[in-house]
Order: C-alpha cells, then sequence, then structure tokens
C-alpha cells in the first residue's frame, strides 16, 4: 500500500465504511432527503428564474437581514434550497447531492437536517448581529448587507462537511474546508463569506458538545465498572 493510499484510508476509511453499508444495500434509496433535496432545489432555481416565479421564491425562500426575526425564521427551512441567482446552479446540486447524501447515509435523516438548519440559521443571526455591530468592528458588517440575501444552501453544505470530517475523524478534510471559507473572506470579503464562517463556528460547537457528552459517558461507565479504587 502506497504511502498516500495509507492517507486516505486513515483520513476516509471510517465514513467510507460507515457509508458503504446502507449504500450498497439500498442503492439510491438509502438517501430520499439528499435525492428530493437536490430536485428541490433545481426546480426552485428553473422558478426563481421565470418572471412569474420569482417573486414566489422571494417570498417563500429568501432570507434578508432586513426580514422581521419571525419571517426570517418561517423561510430559513426552504431557504437551504434556494441557490444563489448569480452562481452556477450544477455546482450547488452536487454539493448538495455529495455532502447531503454522505451525511444522510452517516448520520440518518433528521441528524443531517438538523445540522444543516443550525448551519444556516447560525449564518442568518449572524447576519443580524453584524449589521447591529457596525463596519467598524471586526465582526460587524455594512448596513447594506440587510438587503442582501442569504447563502441559502452553501452553508449548510460547509456546516455538514465540517461536521462529518469532525465525527469520523478526518480533520485534514475539514481543516481544508474551514482553511478554503477563511480565505474566501480574506480575498473577498461579502456577507456570504462570514456567514459560511458563522455556520463553521456553529457546527464545531455541536461538535465539542457532543464531545462532552462522550468524554463524560466515557467516564460515568469506568467510575462503574465495579473496579476496586486505586490506591498509593
Amino acid at each position: 500500500m502506497t504511502t498516500l493510499a495509507r492517507w486516505a484510508r486513515a483520513e476516509w476509511g471510517a465514513l467510507y465504511a460507515a457509508a458503504r453499508g446502507p449504500l450498497a444495500a439500498r442503492r439510491w434509496r438509502a438517501v430520499p432527503m439528499a435525492v428530493t433535496a437536490v430536485c428541490l432545489t433545481a426546480v426552485l432555481h428553473v422558478v426563481h428564474h421565470q418572471s412569474w416565479g420569482y417573486r414566489f421564491v422571494q417570498d417563500v425562500g429568501a432570507v434578508r437581514a432586513e426580514d422581521p426575526l419571525w419571517l426570517a425564521l418561517l423561510r430559513t427551512p426552504l431557504s437551504l434550497f434556494v441557490p444563489a441567482l448569480d452562481l452556477p446552479v450544477w455546482g450547488a446540486l452536487v454539493q448538495i447531492l455529495l455532502v447531503f447524501g454522505i451525511a444522510e447515509l452517516c448520520l440518518g435523516r433528521w441528524r443531517t437536517l438538523a445540522v444543516a438548519y443550525v448551519a444556516t440559521l447560525a449564518g442568518t443571526l449572524y447576519a443580524r448581529l453584524g449589521i447591529r455591530l457596525g463596519p467598524h468592528s471586526p465582526l460587524g458588517l455594512p448596513a447594506s448587507d440587510a438587503w442582501v440575501v442569504d447563502t441559502g444552501p452553501s452553508a449548510a453544505v460547509v456546516g455538514l462537511a465540517v461536521f462529518l470530517g469532525w465525527r469520523y475523524r478526518a480533520y485534514v478534510t475539514a481543516s481544508v474546508v474551514i482553511a478554503t471559507m477563511v480565505v474566501e473572506v480574506v480575498l473577498k470579503e461579502n456577507l456570504a463569506g462570514k456567514e459560511h464562517l458563522a455556520a463553521i463556528v456553529a457546527v464545531l460547537v455541536l461538535c465539542a458538545v457532543g464531545e462532552l457528552r462522550q468524554w463524560r459517558s466515557r467516564d460515568r461507565a469506568g467510575s462503574g465498572s465495579g473496579a476496586p479504587p486505586i490506591q498509593s
């Protein structure tokens, strides 16, 4: 086995093992949510580009910081599947199919949706906080960003990629995703890039909470093993 193959096995072996079983057994039927997400994103993209559908998609799935919070929260679930108008939709569809599909295989449907929603919601709430802080704060945003539509599915994709990398010990992959988002903000400072970073921070908090719970569970299991205490 070559050095590259050994590295790939160490980096992605656990992730591959978790995804292989369900996919081999059920094929595409193992990822119904990911397939549905791709189809929904494609349909919304087509409708969004029509004169009769533009306002409809904006009303049900476009989230801006200027919106009342209750309205933004109401639109946020569907905003996961509204791609940016100024970017190629095929890239978004491939990312959703790949990342959502792997997450559904490894994490299950509801946990995948929960992580995706947390990541997207973190970006949405950060935009409001950033505008309140103003452009002179390191974490602030200009007031004009209040009218910019949020990131759509990209924050969910980034959050899920980092969560999968952390959970299955693909640390290099997760680090590359994080570094790419940091470089994006440095080279092209915009709302989308900062929302991606907010999504990453939220997901890392989820990962830390999960690690803490596992550590406490192992600690309780060890203390209740029945072994006599060690005496000096």
